[in-house]
Formats: structure tokens, sequence, C-alpha cells
């Protein structure tokens, strides 16, 4: 991800400041279906209604767990109002850098609205000059009290100078 300026735009939040929250989004049959033949996961659970009504855990079909993770930059990048935009790398950078800890919580169900809710935690210079920041990161389903997903995020930010 890209930022438009060269200010990162994390750069000058307290540790357990909210960052923002995404809207909600709606988790399709097509977008489940499309994302088990993107990863060539042909999962009755996921993918065939009828199956997954008949034989599955879930009465119904449910998002892929890795879809919900995959979720995350788009709903960080409408959290953060388009602060994040993909021009130069002249201007720094983010790049994902995994995960301290990931939990998947609960499933979401085709047709339930989920959101981001992000919360900055942390972050440090590392050996190059380039930042590593912590964002706790939680994937809530409308109307339930648990939520998809949490997590402690990772990013580096890699400013002008160091790339």
């Amino acid at each position: 991800m890209i930022l438009s300026t060269a200010a990162n735009p994390l750069d000058k939040m307290e540790k357990g400041a909210l960052i923002g929250a995404s809207s909600w989004l709606t988790i399709t049959q097509e977008m489940i279906n499309s994302f088990g033949a993107s990863t060539l996961d042909p999962d009755p659970m996921h993918v065939d209604p009828e199956w997954a009504k008949v034989h599955g855990p879930f009465g119904g079909t449910i998002a892929f767990g890795f879809l919900t993770m995959s979720l995350l930059t788009h709903l960080l990048d409408e959290a953060l109002e388009g602060a994040i935009h993909r021009e130069s790398a002249k201007v720094g950078y983010y790049l994902n850098y995994g995960f301290n800890r990931l939990r998947l919580v609960s499933p979401v169900y085709e047709g339930k609205r989920v959101r981001g809710v992000f919360h900055f935690k942390d972050r440090a210079p590392d050996e190059k000059g380039r930042i590593i920041q912590t964002v706790g990161a939680a994937i809530e389903i409308e109307g339930e009290d648990r939520p998809a997903l949490v997590a402690d995020w990772l990013s580096v930010w890699v400013p002008p100078e160091v790339a």
C-alpha cells in the first residue's frame, strides 16, 4: 500500500487509540465461491449451499476463514478513510509483515455483514530503519456478540529515505 504523502498515517497515534471502523460489508455466496475458486479449495461447507444445509455443521455455508482474514486490508483502508493510496513508492509504503496473534473466533455465515475495527498497539524501528507497527484488528459480525476474527497485525512502514 502506498501513501500519497511522506507521512505515515499511523505515525502520531498513541498506543490504544482507535484507528477507526469500516462500514459494514455483506459476505455473499458469490464472494465465497470466488475465493474458493481462486484458492483451489472446493470444500462444500463453503461453496455448496445445498450440501452445507443438509450435511454441514452450521446449517448453511460459511465464509472461508482465510477469506475473512483477506478482508483486513480492505477494511483497514476504509477505516482510514482513504489515507492510504497507491501512488508512488517515493513517498513511503506499507508491507504486510504477518501476525503476532490471530484467532478465527466465530464463523461468518453467508449473507451476514462484517466490519473491521482497528486500534493502534505499538511501533518500533527495525535494524533497517523501517517501522514495525502493530494494529489490533477485530472483524465484527453484525448482530453477534463474538467477532469473526481478532488479531495483532504487523505491518512495515518503509519511509522514502530507506526505500
